[in-house]
């Protein structure tokens, strides 16, 4: 058996999260075509026959701005001295950046194999794939290299394999039908944000936290459980909560109805779920705030 910690490390929005969903075969982690959609590392277990990956999902490395910005840059480059393996996460159509080279440097400190996956392989020609390869292979010593296609599930089977034949030998540490360490509440909360992050207008989502107050299943007269549940969306300025409601408050049903399909799919029973919208003035700056929505820099 084949058992070990794989950190999935890259810069903002090249699939990272969408890389992780597709390895496990579940979603878990909420993804967005903006940058920054992932906060905190999410741990996510994958299980067979041959061992088990815990894969550890992180915030894109950027340069942090803010209280919650030094949170995710923490959240990503510590987690290089606790794993087992290193997926280095890069686009296959995308001219390199300093930021890139950065990586590079935080990777060099990596005591763990460095893999290098090349993602969104769907978006280029086969005959362009060998140079970029041939380019930024010659960046690190890489133990390996995958061209993959996240989206598509393109040369994922082969990633799969060759993060097994990297990993010690040793016991699972999940059981193995396992998926997450994350709570049902966790879950919903990263839901309804990945909703709203979705449907809001650029200057809102960063701005952006859920909390979820309340969560308990209740028997209906029918004899069907459903879960009851009371989420909060927190920002930082009156007129993003304006924006976050909507007219009549379309917005807001938009985002719970699009929300409660997925929280449904994952409890896998009937949802009722009430939204509700808190301005907390600057609260990605303010340590306690960022504690309480769970973004505590000291647990890191």
């Amino acid at each position: 058996m084949k058992t070990g910690f794989v950190a999935i490390l890259g810069l903002p929005n090249v699939g990272k999260s969408t890389l992780m969903n597709r390895l496990i075969g579940q979603k878990i982690a909420i993804t967005s075509y903006k940058p920054q959609t992932t906060r905190s590392r999410i741990r996510t277990i994958y299980t067979d026959e041959r061992g088990q990956i815990v894969f550890v999902d992180t915030p894109g490395v950027h340069a942090p701005d803010s209280g919650l910005g030094r949170y995710m840059y923490r959240a990503s480059t510590g987690v290089i001295r606790d794993v087992d393996l290193v997926l280095f996460l890069t686009e296959a159509k995308k001219a390199w950046k300093e930021e890139d080279e950065q990586m590079i440097a935080l990777l060099k400190e990596a005591k763990a194999p460095v893999i290098l996956v090349i993602n969104k392989i769907d978006r280029v020609k086969k005959e362009e794939l060998l140079p970029i390869i041939s380019a930024v292979s010659g960046k690190l010593p890489f133990a390996e290299i995958y061209p993959v296609s996240a989206r598509e599930g393109e040369g994922t089977d082969e990633l799969l394999a060759g993060i097994f034949a990297h990993l010690p030998e040793g016991e699972p540490f999940y059981d193995e039908d396992m998926v997450t360490t994350e709570t049902e509440r966790d879950i919903v909360a990263e839901i309804v944000r990945e909703k709203a992050l979705r449907l809001l207008q650029e200057e809102v989502p960063h701005g952006i936290a859920v909390t979820v107050e309340k969560m308990k299943d209740r028997r209906t007269g029918s004899g069907d459980d459903i879960c009851d549940i009371e989420a909060t969306i927190i920002c930082e300025k009156e007129s993003h909560k304006g924006i976050i409601i909507g007219k009549g408050g379309r917005m807001l049903r938009e985002i719970g109805t699009n929300a409660r399909r997925d929280i449904e799919n994952m409890l896998q029973r009937r949802a009722a779920l009430h939204l509700y919208v808190k301005v907390r003035g600057e609260w990605r700056d303010s340590d306690a705030q960022l504690k309480h929505f769970g973004y505590d820099i000291r647990k890191i």
